[in-house]
């Protein structure tokens, strides 16, 4: 997991959760790697995924809407360069990013849910693309779920 500082009222319950979720889902977290800020998470998420036991990444942060637009272009490019950077490692990245335009009491109503959601996405692509990997044709359709 990465998980951005900033905002850390917020961040750190999604920490939290995250590793409590994964651990229901059978997921051994690896690496928790702290960055300042969601819009620093790409610059640790390729040297994270390079490691041979990282399956899979769930990102995790909070961009609060401030007086300004700038928490639009935070959380936009974080994410274009964090799917990025997945599609090139091959391995799964997933977004358990609030906002933009979220207020503190709506970053706060939606902690569980983001976490919850970006584990749960980062266990079930990894494992689908193992089993993907596996799967043969035989002359009818191959379901991976």
């Amino acid at each position: 997991m990465v998980v951005a500082e900033f905002n850390y009222d917020v961040t750190q319950l999604m920490l939290q959760k995250a590793v409590d979720h994964a651990k229901f889902l059978g997921a051994e977290v690896v690496y928790v790697v702290k960055v300042p800020g969601v819009y620093d998470i790409p610059m640790v998420l390729k040297d994270l995924l390079m490691k041979e036991e990282v399956d899979a990444v769930a990102t995790l942060g909070a961009v609060i809407q401030g007086a300004t637009k700038h928490d639009e272009v935070v959380a936009q490019q974080a994410a274009r360069k964090i799917l990025d950077i997945s599609v090139e490692s091959g391995k799964p990245v997933t977004l358990g990013i609030i906002g933009p335009g979220a207020n503190r009491i709506q970053a706060l109503e939606r902690v569980e849910e983001y976490a919850r959601r970006a584990v749960e996405a980062a266990v079930k692509l990894a494992r689908r693309k193992k089993l993907l990997k596996e799967a043969k044709y035989t002359g009818s359709t191959v379901y991976v779920e």
